[in-house]
């Protein structure tokens, strides 16, 4: 069997930082990376980034050694990646913040409010029913993320973990009538169930330790039946939530949290949706990313 010399040179100085001798064929650059971690132990796996070309996309950890264009001696490009930080942490935190901020608000701690509306509480209760909807949501998202998700990486940026938010005030309208209420809640109770039930769908798809990828069907649950018209229900039953919040609340404030994250989501549906296209030439037709027959 011909094996493989792969040099590893320095992003930014062109330095040969390794050289590995009688690489299998069969290597992929997640083993590659370990080797290189052997010569270069304060240089984690996670914080490094293999490259064909110094500009080039990073090789993904999966990649094959003999299948890459390269020659039996390989050269790749090692451009660090900085502080990391690990998948479950940055939802753990991303979750955890809106659960918290907005229970400052509804509690109405002292250094928010006037001394006269210390800790006091509203006399509507769609406030307390809004917030009790709110935790929940919340609090479900930090249990999957901890018991559900499965991530394809392991690690992203520390950077990115500091994004802003921007908490979802406490319903001040009086026009509530209870039918509406009732309504909304039923809105937010389904799509909860569903969005729950798409991750669980996903969640099988998966096994534990493996990035593979297959394409989502319809299981017996009612709930993942809207997988035969759209890439991502997951999304569409997420949306469907903030709508019944915004009509229970009828909140302007979280009406426009509802359209903003209406409009990420959309983008992050097209773009699972491209890539099943572009991965699966078998992928079914018939469906849209995120809005059946529209969008």
């Amino acid at each position: 069997m011909k094996h493989y010399e792969v040099e590893i040179l320095d992003a930014k100085t062109r330095e040969k930082l390794c050289f590995l001798d009688k690489v299998e064929p069969q290597a992929t650059i997640a083993e590659i990376k370990n080797l290189f971690t052997k010569t270069h132990p304060q240089c984690s796996p996670a914080r490094q980034s293999l490259r064909l070309d110094p500009k080039g996309k990073s090789l993904k950890d999966e990649d094959v050694l003999q299948k890459l264009p390269v020659g039996t001696t390989a050269t790749l490009i090692l451009r660090g990646l900085g502080a990391q930080i690990s998948w479950v942490t940055v939802f753990l935190t991303e979750y955890a913040g809106p659960l918290f901020i907005y229970l400052l608000f509804y509690f109405r701690v002292p250094f928010i409010y006037g001394r006269k509306y210390d800790f006091t509480s509203s006399r509507h209760t769609v406030v307390h029913l809004a917030c009790i909807c709110h935790s929940f949501h919340y609090i479900k998202r930090l249990l999957e993320t901890l018991f559900v998700h499965r991530f394809s990486h392991g690690t992203m940026p520390l950077r990115n973990i500091f994004k802003p938010h921007r908490p979802l005030l406490s319903a001040s309208s009086s026009a509530y009538g209870a039918q509406q209420v009732k309504l909304a809640l039923a809105i937010f109770v389904i799509c909860q169930l569903g969005n729950f039930s798409i991750h669980m769908a996903l969640r099988d798809l998966r096994p534990a330790g493996s990035k593979t990828r297959k394409i989502p069907y319809p299981t017996r649950n009612p709930f993942t039946w809207l997988f035969l018209l759209v890439s991502c229900p997951n999304y569409t039953y997420e949306v469907g939530s903030w709508i019944g919040f915004a009509i229970m609340t009828q909140c302007l404030p979280v009406a426009l949290f509802s359209l903003v994250g209406f409009t990420q989501m959309t983008i992050w549906a097209k773009g699972k949706h491209r890539s099943y296209l572009k991965e699966f030439r078998d992928y079914p037709p018939l469906r849209m990313p995120i809005i059946p027959f529209l969008l």
